[in-house]
């Protein structure tokens, strides 16, 4: 007879993912192991069989999870309506936001994406291209003057907001909403206006 679920699979999987995580992010991938991932997560490695093949298996659960939900919360905010500036203003906002408590999830994605197979990094990468396709999108909306029918320029400014975001993000990881919608604003305002509309 098959092994049945158990009620809570799906948050001990969660909690899998994120012990994981920051092993992957203290220890780095490469020098993880099995038996770390089970102290951390407090369960036996056997256990931790029962829900992941390998550590292969559970770097890309949490890519995946990580950027996908990331995306969606980021594509999926409730931006219909608002004027362009507002909408960038608000989107900028919502990264910010969904970045907090996900310190341990971007060390891995920056340090360890490469280690999954070539067909997996290409779903991740189209996770991180539609992001930046939806910001040139904005960016586009509030200045198509600015950028005209200069791709380049486009994805050099696209680029330089993620720069500053997530520069916010790794040097500031404990701020609270308050904090990080301020800076969102900053990084809107010299994004609209540059250093003399500030």
């Amino acid at each position: 007879m098959a092994r049945t679920i158990a009620k809570d699979h799906d948050q001990k999987r969660a909690q899998i993912l994120k012990s994981a995580a920051h092993v992957f992010a203290r220890e780095g991938f490469d020098r993880a192991s099995m038996t770390q991932l089970a102290r951390e997560c407090g369960i036996s490695k056997a256990n931790i069989y029962h829900y992941y093949s390998s550590k292969d298996a559970i770097l890309f659960d949490i890519l995946d999870s990580y950027l996908s939900g990331l995306r969606d919360r980021i594509l999926g905010g409730e931006t219909q309506g608002l004027a362009p500036e507002e909408r960038l203003r608000r989107v900028m906002r919502d990264i910010l936001n969904a970045y907090k408590g996900a310190d341990d999830e971007h060390q891995v994605q920056i340090n360890a994406l490469s280690a999954l197979p070539e067909d997996q990094q290409r779903q991740m990468r189209a996770y991180q291209r539609d992001m930046v396709r939806f910001m040139s999108d904005l960016l586009r909306d509030v200045a198509p003057e600015a950028f005209g029918n200069d791709p380049a320029r486009l994805r050099a400014a696209t680029m330089s907001v993620f720069g500053m975001l997530n520069w916010y993000f790794m040097w500031s990881a404990d701020a609270d909403t308050a904090a990080r919608e301020a800076y969102a604003d900053l990084v809107c305002d010299l994004t609209l206006n540059g250093v003399r509309g500030l």
